[in-house]
């Protein structure tokens, strides 16, 4: 059986320098673009924040030996944050706090439920982010009750789910986790 040839760092890094100046070429071409068919609109800028998103995961998926855990609550906040700029970059009308932030919980929490179901053994690794997301995932709450939201619908779902999902990772891997904390403070 062959396997592919891994890719040398020299031609890595090069191919990675291309795309960066390429996305830095591309920005500034869309500013210019913008400047001068609708200056009124600053589109160029919503989309220059999706460049600088793909490359900020780029650069911590490359830079970052973290578990697939971390990945995930790294990129629900992020992701959250920048829908949350796009939304109020177009005037907020409040769709990134309605449908974006509850969609992308629904999102993290079933990822983090896969990844107990898939790797029960390890979920101690993944115990603090899985905490993490759930302590976001309660934000529709605070949408909620400050009225920035209209649309509970949705948000009551994504909250849900996260309850639901802890409470199944709990019992899922209560054994390993009491294992866990036996051996580390020696009870």
């Amino acid at each position: 059986m062959l396997y592919p040839q891994k890719l040398s760092s020299k031609k890595g890094n090069t191919l990675i320098n291309t795309f960066l100046i390429s996305s830095i070429i591309i920005a500034i071409i869309l500013i210019i673009i913008n400047k001068l068919t609708t200056p009124q609109i600053h589109w160029a800028a919503l989309a220059n924040s999706g460049i600088i998103y793909t490359w900020l995961t780029v650069w911590y998926s490359i830079n970052k030996n973290t578990n697939i855990a971390a990945h995930v609550m790294i990129q629900t906040i992020a992701i959250s944050l920048l829908t949350t700029f796009i939304d109020y970059r177009i005037g907020f009308k409040g769709w990134s706090f309605e449908i974006s932030i509850p969609i992308i919980i629904i999102i993290a929490n079933i990822t983090m439920l896969i990844l107990t179901i898939v790797s029960h053994r390890r979920y101690i690794r993944y115990a603090i982010y899985q905490l993490v997301i759930c302590i976001f995932s309660l934000l529709p709450l605070y949408f909620i009750y400050e009225h920035f939201i209209y649309q509970f619908v949705l948000s009551y779902v994504a909250i849900g789910i996260s309850v639901i999902n802890f409470l199944l990772t709990i019992i899922l891997c209560a054994k390993d986790v009491k294992e866990a904390i036996v051996r580390k403070f020696h009870f």
